[in-house]
């Protein structure tokens, strides 16, 4: 029996006289990938930030994994299980690989300020388990040999990948990645469609933003298009592209 990870209703956000979103709802299963696509200023980013905590929903509800869930400060997310990228890559520039990840991983370490100040026994075992796991990390999703490397000199698909290696890294319930795909040349997007696949088959959870409609219709389960901040249409990738509201606000006439 399939189990909803994130259900959401009615969940509406007004930015002084623009209505971004209205009555936005969505119910995810855990191991889809979920596309959220639309026009620009349709509203996409809007919703997943108001997902992820950096927006405060003026209505709406909001369950993960079946409990009730309040999208609060961003660090409080992370801790309730959903992880995110961002459409502009947010690397801390001058760290390595594995220090960018290891700081995504720190989310669900216990020894707290006082173990890493006193650099106790359980605090250095916890740092010894969280590099190992980074490396695991970085292996999974195919950059390991650029461990030691800053993130900065990595390129841009690689940085795309480290991102995805530090969201992972936090072990959400929920990823929702923000326009993973922008900048990428076709090869990375071939990676990319891969490194997304690998993370399905075990059984995680992704929300996809993403302007490259193949790319959706191609690799995700469910779809909904928003346009104008409303819910335009929503079904499986072969039922929105068929939907002729869709057609005329987004896919044009030649459908994908």
């Amino acid at each position: 029996m399939s189990e909803t990870i994130l259900k959401v209703a009615n969940v509406s956000k007004r930015f002084g006289g623009l209505q971004a979103l209205s009555d936005v709802g969505m119910e995810i299963e855990r191991g889809q990938v979920y596309g959220l696509i639309g026009p620009n200023g349709a509203g996409k980013t809007t919703f997943f930030n108001v997902l992820t905590g950096l927006y405060t929903p003026d209505s709406g509800s909001f369950e993960l994994a079946g409990k009730p869930y309040t999208p609060t400060a961003v660090h409080e997310v992370a801790r309730a299980g959903i992880a995110r990228t961002f459409q502009n890559i947010r690397l801390f520039s001058e760290m390595t690989a594995l220090e960018n990840v290891m700081v995504g991983r720190h989310v669900r370490t216990h020894s707290g300020l006082i173990g890493a100040v006193l650099r106790t026994p359980g605090f250095k075992r916890e740092e010894r388990e969280i590099a190992a796991r980074s490396h695991e990390l970085l292996e999974y999703v195919g950059i390991a040999k650029f461990a030691d490397y800053k993130s900065r000199t990595l390129s841009y698909g690689d940085q795309r990948r480290l991102e995805i290696a530090r969201a992972l890294a936090t072990d959400p319930q929920l990823i929702a990645l923000d326009e993973p795909a922008a900048g990428m040349n076709a090869t990375e997007k071939v990676l990319l469609r891969e490194l997304i696949d690998r993370i399905r088959k075990d059984n995680r959870t992704i929300l996809l933003i993403e302007h490259d409609v193949k790319l959706v219709m191609g690799l995700c389960d469910r779809v909904t298009v928003l346009d104008y901040g409303k819910q335009l249409s929503s079904g499986t990738p072969a039922e929105v592209q068929r939907d002729p509201k869709v057609i005329e606000a987004y896919l044009g006439t030649g459908g994908s």
